[in-house]
């Protein structure tokens, strides 16, 4: 004889069973599994061979071993959502939650049942979140600054105020967002540059929170609003009559299991070099 109630599948033989850590019937029945949400019970198979005492079509009878259930897990993907009671109190990245298919190894209609079940084996437990937020940042291919002045091919002058600004995009600027999993587990990251150091070349460095503001004729003589430099020699001395210099990104990167639990953040940092070509300003005389 089977008890039946509403789980998940088809045809159903169920007993869901809350918080029952030990299940088992009263007459000393037969139950599958300790999954605290569903348990499938069923009696002890019968001695006398009678039918209908030993599963969902009658037992093995007589003194035989007593019918089994033969169950299979796969990971379920996507993972529930924090806080669904398939997770058992535990948070993503604690371990996975399982799909649990038991079959009735002496039914001839294919008897199923499915349930879900939480598990911290090593497959699970042993990724870290940290190392998936850095395998999403590898796969952005972040770069270095995409400097749109300084131009190479320009000449600037001693003492006049020189613009910088970069060009933005996801690859140079950001945002950009990328995904890893592992492990029944999916981090999200997205990163944004925070700043960009300018080495001038001159033994000087300019720190500019933002790309910068690119110039204009209107502009005139005055300096950058918040992003510049001013050049007190030429760059006649210098390899190629020309300042050596890089611009640095510092990328912030925050990152969060996908569904709640575990978040972080990580430092990148990129570089450009580029070269500034400075002259003196020529009077003509009368």
């Amino acid at each position: 004889m089977l008890r039946r109630s509403a789980a998940v599948g088809i045809p159903m033989v169920v007993v869901a069973s809350i918080a029952l850590t030990e299940p088992a019937l009263a007459d000393g029945g037969i139950c599958a599994g300790k999954n605290k949400y569903v348990t499938v019970c069923a009696e002890k198979p019968g001695r006398d061979g009678n039918p209908g005492t030993g599963g969902p079509k009658g037992g093995s009878g007589g003194d035989g071993p007593p019918p089994r259930w033969a169950c299979t897990r796969t990971l379920l993907d996507p993972q529930p959502p924090t806080g669904s009671a398939a997770w058992e109190g535990h948070q993503p990245g604690d371990g996975a939650v399982y799909r649990k298919q038991c079959a009735w190894t002496e039914s001839v209609d294919g008897y199923n049942v499915i349930t879900t079940e939480w598990s911290a084996d090593p497959a699970a437990t042993t990724v870290d979140p940290a190392v998936l937020a850095q395998q999403a940042v590898d796969s952005m291919l972040l770069a270095g600054p995409a400097i749109a002045s300084p131009r190479s091919d320009g000449t600037y002058t001693v003492g006049v105020p020189l613009w910088m600004w970069v060009s933005q995009s996801p690859t140079t600027w950001g945002p950009n967002t990328a995904s890893a999993s592992a492990g029944g587990i999916t981090v999200t990251a997205t990163a944004t540059v925070s700043s960009v150091a300018w080495n001038m070349g001159d033994g000087t460095t300019v720190t500019c929170s933002g790309p910068g503001t690119p110039y204009t004729a209107a502009r005139g003589m005055t300096p950058s609003p918040d992003c510049g430099h001013r050049y007190s020699a030429t760059s006649a001395g210098q390899s190629g009559a020309r300042y050596q210099g890089t611009a640095t990104a510092t990328w912030t990167v925050n990152w969060a299991v996908t569904g709640g639990g575990q978040s972080g953040r990580l430092t990148e940092v990129r570089q450009t070099p580029f070269t500034v070509s400075v002259g003196e300003l020529q009077v003509v005389g009368q």
